[in-house]
């Protein structure tokens, strides 16, 4: 949800009315970021169904309804999700009457609850590792949920079976990372691919004291995001720290409400902040050490930092991959880390200058991207000329729902 909120926030900025469709935690986080809410799937979690799916503990048959249980053993990455949200999202497109969905491509929900509203789609590419257009997919709801998943919610809530209408499909990657350098048809339906800027959001903070003060020695932001310390536990963080606590640097641990008991006495050299968003004290890094999440990948490219990434698992990886691949930081599986191989790895990236002009060149490229607010207004223009028009309702009028 993250990477869509400055979108949301362009199309308020112009006047819109917005309603944002999420669940869980993210009702939270989304209402503090200002954003209107409407929580998709109630006094229930959805953690529950996705830790069991996975193979955590968790007694999934009473943590959800039969047919959630059902989608948990479907192999699609998104179907469990998609039969959990679905019914919520669709019932408030139809409450809300929106003109026009934006929803992430990769999340059925959206593109399911619009069909059932009659209304168009924005695609919203929300990954900086991969997009729809990589993939040869006829049908990309069907990749992320399954006719298994799909065909009973479309039965069940009268949703016919062709897709909606898409305005749109939006790519946020910068152009030498696999994304758009000008519009560009999909082979597949010819909707035009629009490029759009990367802006990271992860939350705002008060500045600490500390991040003002003048430093003295290079800076290093280390983070392993939420899921893979729940996970996958604390290990591979530890081996990082231990491999940084000799380096001539300052070490910033971001790890969230993960339990550091595991670790021991924490390095003289590190400062653990809990939760810090990374765009509070990522513009004063000069490398970041992640886990590879998508989000996490992006903002350092926003900031122009180098970065060390550590995949664990989902598009982690490819993630890495593009990193590596670009020259503007380097891969590492953590299985294969050891304090020694770490500690190459940090130095190789603060002393080697060609990683921090790649970061730039990148940072320059994303800059160069129309806006959010360059693609509301596109938006807009492109609504303006399908929907019937109030009388005083200009052709330029920023009264859309979304």
């Amino acid at each position: 949800m993250l990477p869509v909120v400055p979108l949301v926030w362009a199309a308020r900025a112009a006047g819109h009315e917005v309603l944002l469709a999420t669940t869980s935690e993210m009702t939270d986080v989304a209402a503090r970021a200002g954003l209107p809410v409407i929580d998709v799937y109630p006094d229930r979690t959805s953690w529950a169904a996705y830790t069991a799916l996975i193979g955590h503990p968790g007694d999934l048959s009473t943590a959800v309804p039969p047919e959630i249980v059902a989608a948990a053993h479907v192999p699609a990455p998104f179907a469990m999700f998609t039969a959990l949200m679905t019914d919520g999202t669709a019932a408030a497109a139809h409450s809300f009457v929106p003109d026009v969905v934006a929803t992430t491509g990769d999340h059925p929900a959206g593109s399911l609850a619009a069909r059932a509203a009659g209304v168009p789609v924005l695609e919203v590419g929300n990954r900086i590792s991969w997009s729809h257009r990589d993939a040869d997919w006829r049908s990309p709801i069907d990749a992320f949920a399954g006719p298994g998943v799909l065909d009973p919610l479309r039965a069940r809530l009268g949703i016919p079976a062709d897709t909606p209408t898409i305005i749109a499909r939006i790519d946020p990657r910068a152009p030498s990372m696999g994304g758009l350098d000008a519009d560009q048809p999909d082979p597949r339906d010819g909707r035009p691919w629009w490029p759009m800027q990367y802006v990271p959001y992860n939350g705002g903070a008060v500045l600490p004291d500390w991040l003002a003060a003048r430093r003295q020695r290079p800076r290093i932001g280390v983070t392993l995001g939420t899921v893979v310390p729940m996970m996958s536990g604390t290990t591979s963080l530890s081996v990082v720290l231990e491999a940084l606590a000799d380096v001539d640097a300052d070490v910033v641990l971001a790890a969230g409400a993960a339990d550091l008991g595991a670790l021991g006495t924490l390095p003289d050299n590190v400062r653990s902040v809990g939760y810090l968003p990374l765009s509070v004290f990522l513009p004063t890094c000069d490398l970041l050490v992640h886990h590879g999440g998508s989000g996490t990948t992006a903002a350092p490219l926003f900031y122009g930092v180098p970065q060390l990434v550590l995949p664990s698992f989902a598009d982690n990886p490819l993630s890495g991959q593009r990193v590596a691949d670009r020259g503007v930081g380097l891969s590492q599986d953590p299985s294969t880390l050891t304090g020694e191989l770490v500690r190459d790895l940090v130095l190789r990236l603060l002393t080697d200058p060609s990683f921090g002009a790649a970061a730039l060149e990148v940072q320059a490229e994303i800059a160069a991207q129309p806006s959010p607010a360059t693609i509301i207004d596109r938006l807009d223009r492109e609504l303006a000329s399908r929907l019937p028009r109030a009388p005083g309702r200009g052709a330029g009028a920023a009264d859309e729902r979304l």
